[in-house]
């Protein structure tokens, strides 16, 4: 039956067709038109603190850029008794600003308060790391609704867990281009067992890559990854295609080899995430393990609203045409080549 002759038996359901165009329009020029920097995180400054010598810390800022010549309004107020020792020397980097002083703090910075004002103003969240002579380092988020952090005598285990348990969490659901991956991977695969060894494949192939590279076993340039991540999302939403135009579908035949090889490349990308973080001395394997369990645990929660989406939509009484179902792999294709170009040229 030609698809473009199908009828629709009311005319509320044929109203559905522009207002689903609309979205899908919609969908896609959002993220055609985010940075290429938005598809691994949202806005976010980074603030570590490096103890020296006893009560003596290093201090490294960094903000995103805002526009070509302005930089964020958000600013750190330290811990009170914290005195500067030389004034900030600052820098453009790249992709953001670059401040560097010492200060020093009598007693040490345990107990005390490190504030970021600013945050809901500027729509960004703060990463902080302090690291001690020890080895041992303190990892966590600030964000609006909470822009403070008591820095820690001793961080612990317990809190080094939930700090890269929230780190993963947060990178793989704010990780745009690795969610589209694995819709478009949610768009052919059918059936429990099936999805199940799809997921298992991601997983265990990105582990691999994640692990390797944040011990530095493995090192390889982080843009070209980048844009192979982007093609990978492209080649999944291009076989989805195929699979509803009737053809055959490496992905639809053994979609974990092929979760399996671009997890390996998907790895590489949450590492590079990891890598600006850095992991503590004293915890390296035990930030490492919540980490990548964060991400997995943020992975499961994106599949199972997708799937309770997917479910809704399919139990609907009123039918789609046919060729509405090749909407949701073009828009994902559409934006990941425009990745793919946008990516190759900031090479």
């Amino acid at each position: 039956m030609n698809p473009g002759a199908m009828k629709w038996p009311n005319p509320a359901a044929q109203s559905l067709i522009p207002m689903l165009c609309k979205v899908m329009v919609s969908i896609l020029l959002l993220f055609a038109l985010l940075p290429s920097s938005y598809a691994h995180q949202l806005r976010l400054a980074y603030l570590q603190l490096d103890e020296l010598e006893a009560d003596t810390y290093s201090v490294l800022w960094k903000l995103p850029a805002q526009g070509d010549t302005a930089r964020l309004a958000v600013s750190v107020q330290l811990p009170q008794g914290c005195e500067t020792l030389a004034q900030p020397r600052a820098e453009l980097a790249a992709d953001g600003y670059l401040e560097r002083w010492q200060i020093r703090c009598a007693g040490g910075l345990a107990g005390g308060v490190i504030r970021v004002d600013g945050l809901a103003a500027a729509a960004a969240d703060v990463l902080v790391r302090l690291a001690y002579l020890d080895g041992s380092s303190q990892v966590e988020r600030l964000t609006s609704a909470g822009p403070a952090l008591v820095a820690l005598a001793a961080p612990g285990a317990l809190q080094v867990a939930i700090s890269y348990l929230t780190l993963g969490v947060e990178h793989i659901l704010l990780g745009v281009d690795h969610l589209l991956f694995v819709l478009a991977l949610l768009l052919i695969v059918r059936g429990g067992r099936r999805l199940v060894a799809t997921v298992t494949a991601f997983t265990v192939a990105h582990s691999i890559t994640l692990a390797m590279a944040s011990l530095g076993l493995v090192q390889v340039p982080i843009a070209p990854v980048e844009a192979v991540i982007a093609l990978s999302i492209a080649f999944v939403a291009s076989e989805s295609v195929r699979l509803r135009d009737g053809k055959t579908s490496l992905t639809a035949q053994s979609p974990w080899v092929v979760a399996f090889v671009f997890g390996l490349l998907h790895g590489f990308g949450f590492a590079s995430a990891l890598s600006e973080v850095g992991l503590p001395p004293l915890h390296i394997p035990l930030a490492l393990l919540f980490f990548n369990l964060g991400v997995e645990l943020g992975q499961l929660l994106f599949i199972a609203a997708a799937l309770v989406f997917i479910g809704a939509v399919r139990r609907r009484p009123v039918p789609f045409p046919a060729w509405l179902a090749l909407g949701p792999p073009y828009a994902i294709g559409g934006v990941a080549m425009f990745w793919v170009i946008q990516r190759i040229a900031a090479f």
